[in-house]
């Protein structure tokens, strides 16, 4: 098998062990284009279940210092934004991981 394809499909893969940091490394570490691009696309998706991030702190520090006392809407709905997208994210890596390990 050949290594530049191992290791853009290890950039995929880490999101279940390395998260953003190995495509970052793969990124600057290796001289082959292709390496590059899937190293940029797997850490650009890596990146994405942080979108919500923002509104939950927000949310967090308003309702810890003086909310109304209801129940947090907004800080449970964007917590379960995160979890939907951390799901969609993973599944899709998945699959575009051993996309690349099929390519012929």
């Amino acid at each position: 098998m050949d290594t530049k394809r191992i290791l853009s499909a290890l950039c995929y893969f880490s999101i279940m062990f390395a998260g953003i940091l190995f495509p970052l490394v793969a990124y600057f570490a290796s001289e082959d284009e292709d390496v590059k691009v899937h190293a940029k696309k797997a850490l650009l998706s890596h990146l994405i279940p942080l979108i919500p991030l923002p509104l939950i702190l927000i949310s967090a520090f308003l309702d810890f210092t003086g909310g109304t006392g209801d129940f947090p809407v907004l800080m449970f709905s964007s917590a379960i934004l995160m979890v939907i997208l951390s799901l969609i994210v993973l599944i899709w890596n998945l699959v575009k991981g051993i996309k690349v390990l099929n390519i012929n």
